[in-house]
């Protein structure tokens, strides 16, 4: 038995070696490209390449990072800073230098020449080991001119009788240095692709950096929006209180029979702006988040939406308060969105917490059955969840292909 898990393994490495073997041909086209890429800097379309070619060398480390855990059942820990949507020189200068950037390219330099030459290895030492042993039944059939070339050239008997010793030492070499080089080439991922502590606080600090400003913006910008809806709803109307007050006054002074009517539309206007002033303290923060908690917030929500909505909280458990009120207003936004945009006839929204290594994430899914086409505008719905959410250090991921359907997956850490 034992001796089968030592085969198993053997044959386990051989396996990996060669899958990365192969991936380190990827490997070099990365570089190549990464080379192309940099050397055409100079130029706008240099930098126009840039995000591109970081998201594909995200995607193929993050590859790498899951073969090393298969293979060696030790997670390989993976932070990036977000790529902007619309980056401008500054975003690109940043996203290049940043240290992400710098493993990842470090790693396929790296992994290009040491996964392809430990992969030929993985060939060439069983092969020389069967070619030793073989040497001494074929060796006299070759032209004197032309011997057997080994560790020594074969040219005689004697030669060849040393031949078996050379290919045990092959195959005991392939039979220990295997293993050795795939647990080399999976820590070679761990090493080179993990961020380091100071590394990981560096990257911490700039993103806790981002997420303030984006914090900032957001207030600001909801800030703004108080601000619009009471000068053009509530204060208008609170001023056109005061003026129907005035007339009737008026009204009493030199015709009270038709002071009543009036001030019943005073009444009437009081009502409408005492109701815009409700609906605007429950958009700064809705109650029904501290009574029925985000469950039964967003559950009120899917019941007044026009399109049909399944509502999924299976998985939910509560989160700080400002987590809560933020997914609230993002999925708010998004059923508005559908009920816009999409022509959907349904809507499933699905709230769970999800837990790892990071701690406790509350993830928002909605999706819709609706046209697609779905792009992230300035100014728009999208552009206003991604903005919350950056206040976080959340993600926001939107699939939403021509013809549908589309989906909006939203990432909240809720900071335990």
């Amino acid at each position: 038995m034992q001796r089968t898990e030592r085969l198993n393994e053997r044959w386990r490495a051989v396996r990996f070696l060669l899958v990365e073997a192969g991936a380190a041909v990827v490997s070099l086209c990365f570089l190549v490209v990464g080379l192309v890429v940099g050397s055409m800097l100079i130029l706008i379309v240099g930098w126009l390449a840039v995000p591109a070619y970081v998201r594909a060398l995200r995607w193929w480390a993050g590859r790498a990072r899951r073969r090393s855990s298969a293979y060696s059942g030790r997670d390989v820990a993976e932070r990036y800073p977000t790529v902007p949507d619309r980056p401008g020189f500054d975003d690109l200068r940043r996203l290049l230098t940043a240290p992400s950037t710098r493993r990842d390219f470090g790693w396929v330099a790296v992994h290009s020449v040491a996964a392809l030459t430990s992969g030929l290895l993985a060939i060439i030492l069983p092969l020389a080991a069967v070619n030793s042993l073989a040497i001494p039944f074929y060796w006299w059939a070759l032209p004197p001119v032309e011997p057997v070339s080994n560790i020594y050239p074969v040219t005689s008997w004697w030669g060849a009788a040393g031949m078996p010793l050379v290919g045990v030492g092959y195959a005991m070499l392939a039979w220990w240095g295997i293993p050795a080089l795939a647990r080399g080439i999976a820590g070679l991922a761990g090493k080179l692709l993990a961020p380091g502590r100071e590394t990981e606080l560096s990257e911490r600090v700039s993103a806790l950096t981002v997420s303030r400003a984006a914090a900032l913006d957001a207030h600001a910008a909801e800030l703004r929006r108080i601000e619009r809806d009471l000068h053009d709803g509530a204060q208008n109307r609170l001023v056109a209180v005061v003026m129907m007050l005035g007339l009737a006054e008026r009204s009493l002074r030199v015709a009270p029979d038709q002071a009543l009517p009036q001030l019943l539309r005073a009444q009437d206007a009081a009502s409408d702006a005492l109701s815009e002033l409700r609906t605007l303290v429950h958009d700064i923060y809705p109650p029904i988040l501290d009574e029925l908690g985000l469950g039964g917030a967003v559950s009120a929500l899917a019941g007044r939406s026009t399109v049909p909505c399944i509502l999924d909280t299976g998985g939910l458990r509560r989160a700080p308060a400002a987590v809560e009120a933020a997914a609230y207003f993002v999925v708010a936004e998004a059923l508005t969105n559908v009920a816009k945009h999409s022509g959907a006839g349904q809507v499933r929204v699905t709230l769970s917490t999800r837990d790892d290594d990071r701690g406790a994430t509350l993830v928002i899914d909605v999706r819709d059955d609706g046209v697609g086409g779905a792009v992230e505008a300035p100014g728009g719905g999208v552009a206003g969840i991604r903005r919350r959410v950056a206040a976080f250090e959340g993600t926001v991921t939107l699939d939403s292909p021509l013809g549908g359907p589309t989906r909006l997956e939203v990432e909240l850490p809720c900071g335990f």
